[in-house]
């Protein structure tokens, strides 16, 4: 696994000193500058993150989805499980999704690290870490497939380990994580993600689209993600956006 160190390293000599010589200063280090498009722009590395990262199918920018949400949330909950997880398994050709698991969440530093206090509890912030632990660890369609999994039993945390046993994901390396120094690092940069959005985060879930956020774009995703991402994508469409696109009936309510 790459060190912080040296992506940073990599990132400063691919990028130079755009972000470090700018008269409005970088509050992010290297590792952060593309990691969404909120920070990119603060770093004023955006055409850089642009030609770094955007993956290209037949000459077309994949769609970029961004779910900022919080574990115990039931409307993050049905989004994720009656809209993101289904468009994603067949729409991933043509898009990229990305978790934050964070969201109405309050961190404060301390002696050793950060503490975190939840909207929905003391369990909520044990499935946060559980859910960025597991997305650091292993590929991202495991980890979104345990994440799945985690989210639709209603209670990620009591059922984790069955989740993360199901899709070959090791429950021990993951807990160490989400009860250590490690997850509690991870999930200070899900909350520098989720604090350098613009505009601001006021629910959740909260979903952007490339970057980008507004009203109509979350009614658009969390009625029918699938139309979205297929309406955003300018190559040529796969079959998927070719069917039928019938509305999904699932109770969502915004918390």
């Amino acid at each position: 696994m790459v060190s912080r160190s040296v992506l940073s390293i990599c990132f400063l000599a691919v990028f130079g000193c755009s972000a470090v010589l700018s008269a409005t200063p970088c509050h992010f280090p290297p590792h952060l500058w593309c990691s969404s498009v909120e920070i990119s722009k603060a770093c004023h590395v955006e055409k850089q993150c642009v030609d770094w990262q955007q993956p290209m199918v037949n000459n077309a920018p994949s769609v970029n989805i961004t779910l900022y949400f919080e574990s115990y949330c039931p409307g993050c909950q049905a989004f994720i499980t009656g809209q993101l997880y289904p468009t994603w398994t067949e729409l991933s050709s043509i898009m990229n999704v990305t978790l934050v698991p964070y969201g109405n969440a309050q961190e404060t530093k301390n002696s050793t690290g950060w503490s975190y206090d939840c909207q929905h509890g003391e369990q909520e912030c044990q499935g946060n870490l559980l859910e960025v632990c597991i997305l650091h660890y292993v590929d991202f369609s495991t980890a979104f497939d345990t994440i799945y999994c985690m989210e639709k039993s209603g209670t990620p945390v009591p059922h984790a380990k069955e989740c993360m046993m199901k899709n070959n994901v090791n429950y021990d390396q993951v807990s160490t994580c989400a009860t250590g120094p490690e997850g509690n690092a991870l999930e200070h940069q899900m909350a520098l993600k989720t604090d350098a959005l613009s505009p601001k985060h006021t629910y959740v879930p909260w979903v952007t689209l490339n970057g980008v956020h507004t009203e109509q774009i979350e009614n658009e995703a969390t009625n029918n993600l699938k139309k979205l991402v297929c309406k955003t994508y300018q190559g040529p469409k796969p079959t998927a956006c070719t069917q039928d696109l019938q509305k999904l009936d699932y109770c969502y309510s915004k918390e």
